[in-house]
C-alpha cells in the first residue's frame, strides 16, 4: 500500500465533511431564493449568487480530480434542487394553456421559471467550460443535471405548444367549409390573395408568437419547440387539401393561392420556413400537381418519396363523379373524424386499405346498376393503389 493511500484514507473522515459543508454552502443560496409559499423565480441578482457559489465550490476542488467529481456531484444535486423548486412555481392550471385571451398570470409566472432555468443551465455550462480540465466523471454527472432542466423547460411550455396544435388544427379544417367548387374569375386570378381560413391562421400565428412566445429568452430552444408545430401545421394543410371535395378550376386556383400564403403562414414559427425539412419540401412539391393531368400526377417523382401514396390517391378523389365516394364518406365519418383515425393509423399499409376498400365500393356500384365503364380516374387511382401496396 503506497503511503499516497495511506495518507488519503487517513483523511477521508475530513473529505466527507467537507463535502458534507459543500453542499450546505450550494444549498443555502437556493432554499433563501425560493422561500416557502413563494412564487416567482429567482431575480437575476439571486440567480447570480447561485452560480457564483458554484464556480466558487468547484474552483477550490479543482485541485483534485477525484475531489472535483465529488464536488461536481454537489453541483449537479444543486441544479436538480433548483429544477425541483423551479417546477412548484410551474402554473399546471387551464389557464396556462390558453390561446385566446392575452397572458394570464400564471402563463407570465411559467415564462419567468423557463427564462430563469435557461439563464441557470447556460451560466452553469459557462463556469464549467470555463474551468479547463474536468474529469469525465464529473462532467457526465453535471450535463445529467443541464438536460434535466432542459427537460423541465420543455413540460412547462407543452400544454401551451399543445393548445397552439389544436387550434391551429381546428382552424384548417374549416377550409372544408369554404366553397373550392366556384368557376374561374375573369382574368383567370383569384379575387383574394388568400382564403378565410388561410388569413385567420396567418393572423392567429403571428398573435401566438407575439404574445406567448417572444417574452421567452431562449430562442433556439423557443424555435426547437415551434418548428414541430410548423411541421405539423404543413402536414394538415396537405391532407386537407387532398381531402377537398368538389374542387373546380377556379377552387384549385384558389389552393394554389392558399399553398403560397401557407409558408407566410407558418414563417414565424421557424428561423427559415426551409429549415422544416421534408414538410417544406412537401408543401412545395404539392402545389404543382393541382393542376397536372391524373396521368401525370401517377407519374411523378415525388410519390411515395415525399408525398405518401396515400395523399395523392386521397386527391385524385377528387377528380372522380360523386358515386366514387372518399374513404371517409363510404365510412360515413366526419372529415375530423377522418383525420384523427389518420393520426391513429400512420402506417400507409393501413391507409391504403381503406382507400381500397372505397375503390371495391364504388366498382361494386358500377355493377349493381349493371354500369358498362367506371370514370376515367378510376383506372389510374387502382394502379396507382397496386402500386403503392407492392412497396408499402
Amino acid at each position: 500500500m503506497s503511503p499516497e493511500k495511506d495518507l488519503k484514507d487517513s483523511l477521508q473522515p475530513y473529505e466527507a465533511a467537507y463535502l458534507s459543508k459543500s453542499l450546505s454552502r450550494l444549498f443555502d443560496p437556493i432554499n433563501l431564493v425560493f422561500p416557502q409559499g413563494g412564487r416567482n423565480p429567482p431575480s437575476n441578482d439571486e440567480l447570480d449568487s447561485i452560480i457564483k457559489t458554484i464556480a466558487s465550490e468547484l474552483n477550490v476542488a479543482s485541485v483534485d480530480s477525484g475531489l472535483t467529481i465529488a464536488v461536481t456531484k454537489n453541483a449537479a444535486k444543486t441544479v436538480q434542487l433548483f429544477c425541483v423548486k423551479s417546477e412548484q412555481l410551474l402554473c399546471t392550471q387551464g389557464d396556462a394553456s390558453q390561446v385566446i385571451g392575452p397572458l394570464t398570470e400564471g402563463q407570465r409566472r411559467n415564462i419567468a421559471v423557463v427564462n430563469s432555468l435557461f439563464r441557470l443551465q447556460q451560466s452553469v455550462a459557462k463556469v464549467i467550460s470555463g474551468l479547463g480540465t474536468f474529469p469525465p466523471a464529473a462532467e457526465q454527472s453535471i450535463t445529467a443535471s443541464l438536460e434535466s432542466v432542459q427537460a423541465l423547460m420543455s413540460s412547462a411550455v407543452q400544454p401551451l405548444l399543445n393548445s397552439v396544435t389544436d387550434s391551429v388544427e381546428a382552424i384548417l379544417i374549416t377550409m372544408h367549409q369554404e366553397d373550392f367548387s366556384g368557376s374561374l374569375p375573369a382574368g383567370g386570378r383569384p379575387d383574394v390573395p388568400c382564403s378565410l381560413y388561410m388569413r385567420e391562421l396567418q393572423g392567429f400565428i403571428a398573435r401566438v408568437m407575439n404574445d406567448y412566445f417572444r417574452p421567452l429568452q431562449c430562442l433556439d430552444f423557443l424555435y426547437d419547440s415551434t418548428e414541430n408545430i410548423a411541421q405539423r401545421a404543413i402536414t394538415l394543410f396537405i391532407r386537407h387539401a387532398s381531402l377537398l371535395r368538389p374542387l373546380s378550376e377556379g377552387g384549385k386556383m384558389r389552393l394554389a393561392a392558399d399553398f403560397a400564403q401557407m409558408e407566410l403562414a407558418v414563417a414565424p414559427l421557424c428561423r427559415r420556413v426551409s429549415d422544416l425539412g421534408k414538410a417544406y419540401r412537401l408543401l412545395r412539391s404539392f402545389r404543382p400537381l393541382l393542376f397536372q393531368t391524373s396521368e401525370h400526377i401517377a407519374g411523378s417523382q415525388a410519390l411515395g418519396d415525399l408525398i405518401p401514396y396515400s395523399t395523392i390517391l386521397h386527391f385524385l378523389f377528387t377528380r372522380a363523379p360523386a358515386e366514387l365516394k372518399s374513404p371517409h364518406q363510404r365510412a360515413e365519418w366526419s372529415i375530423s373524424r377522418y383525420s384523427q383515425w389518420l393520426d391513429d393509423h400512420p402506417s400507409e399499409k393501413d391507409r391504403l386499405s381503406l382507400i381500397r376498400g372505397a375503390l371495391e365500393a364504388y366498382v361494386q356500384c358500377i355493377r349493381a346498376r349493371q354500369g358498362k365503364e367506371f370514370a376515367p380516374v378510376y383506372p389510374i387511382m387502382l394502379q396507382l393503389l397496386q402500386k403503392a401496396t407492392s412497396v408499402s
